[in-house]
């Protein structure tokens, strides 16, 4: 006959309280036990409250070959009583997580969310970085345009407070000298002009200018000579 220690639950609903057997293998859950050993309290406080074995009956079953579950196991060690079916266990739990490290895999359920956890924080962390980064560079950026317009502001001010050259004297002085130098040509070509005639005119002969006034006076009388006949 195989014999077990496993726990069977007589507690209410949301009360567990489950109490630690020695049963025949073939027996159904809520089946017939062989004997109690003791109990487990999940929500007792008190550590010593919490779990009330028998160790000698655990102990003269364990020698008999009964095989403890997984949890009775577990609580087995937590009282300091050890078992070759949990060694047995753990060596093979320890070649099974070497396996899953070798294949670069999760062992367990806990060790997969720790690392997505991880993978996570660190993208968080990057996303951070990232964004902390594009603020400095947007941060400066505006400190650079802020700085160059402050300096244009400045430098437009300095333009403007300049006293401007003085070029209105000068520029007028020079009008009236290009006026007056106008002025002057104008007047030199006028007694050239005067100049020429004279000397044409003294360069006529004097032959000339008796035959002018004669003709002047010729037309002269003939004009008498109307004018007294017109008014016999």
């Amino acid at each position: 006959m195989a014999v077990k220690l496993r726990m069977m639950r007589i507690g209410r609903r949301h009360r567990p309280f489950f109490r630690i057997n020695a049963i025949d293998s073939r027996t159904p859950r809520d089946g017939r036990i062989l004997e109690k050993l003791g109990h487990y309290d999940p929500i007792e406080k008190d550590q010593a409250k919490q779990i009330v074995l028998n160790t000698e009956r655990v102990k003269y079953w364990l020698d008999k070959g009964a095989i403890p579950s997984d949890t009775v196991s577990e609580i087995l060690l937590r009282l300091g009583i050890k078992n070759k079916y949990a060694e047995v266990k753990e060596a093979r739990r320890a070649r099974a997580k070497a396996i899953a490290r070798s294949k670069g895999k999760f062992f367990t359920k806990a060790e997969k969310i720790a690392a997505e956890k991880s993978v996570e924080a660190d993208k968080e962390k990057a996303k951070a970085d990232a964004e902390a980064k594009a603020e400095v560079d947007a941060k400066a950026e505006a400190d650079t345009k802020a700085q160059a317009g402050a300096k244009e502001v400045t430098e437009k001010a300095e333009v403007e407070a300049q006293p401007e050259p003085e070029v209105e004297p000068e520029t007028k002085a020079e009008a009236t000298t290009e006026e007056k130098a106008e002025v002057k040509s104008d007047a030199e070509a006028e007694g050239k002009a005067e100049a020429e005639v004279k000397a044409e005119t003294e360069d006529k002969p004097k032959a000339e200018v008796a035959e002018e006034a004669e003709a002047k006076k010729e037309e002269s009388d003939s004009k008498e000579k109307t004018a007294k006949s017109d008014e016999s």
